[in-house]
């Protein structure tokens, strides 16, 4: 089958910001985060490495992390364009 026909739509992935509160890194990886899913219509979460001791735990050198329907997109800065591009291809 044509990878065409096996594109998901945006709207069905899910992005999932990993962070930690005072991380200046984390917010502003949410800002593209919060840019790149509203233009595509995708949801997103965040996940706080202090309140999941098994994100901490595979996640706290890299943070933030970035998570494209649960594999792991990026870590430490987010690039837009690339993000967007995962998410439309």
């Amino acid at each position: 089958m044509s990878p065409l026909f096996r594109r998901r739509p945006p709207r069905d992935r899910l992005v999932t910001l990993i962070r930690k509160p005072g991380c200046h890194l984390c917010d502003d990886a949410q800002v593209v985060v919060e840019k790149v899913c509203g233009d595509l219509g995708v949801p997103w979460e965040q996940k706080d490495i202090t309140e999941d001791r098994e994100l901490h735990d595979q996640y706290w050198e890299q943070i933030p992390v970035v998570l494209v329907d649960g594999r792991q997109h990026t870590f430490w800065r987010v690039n837009e364009d690339r993000l967007r591009k995962a998410l439309t291809d």
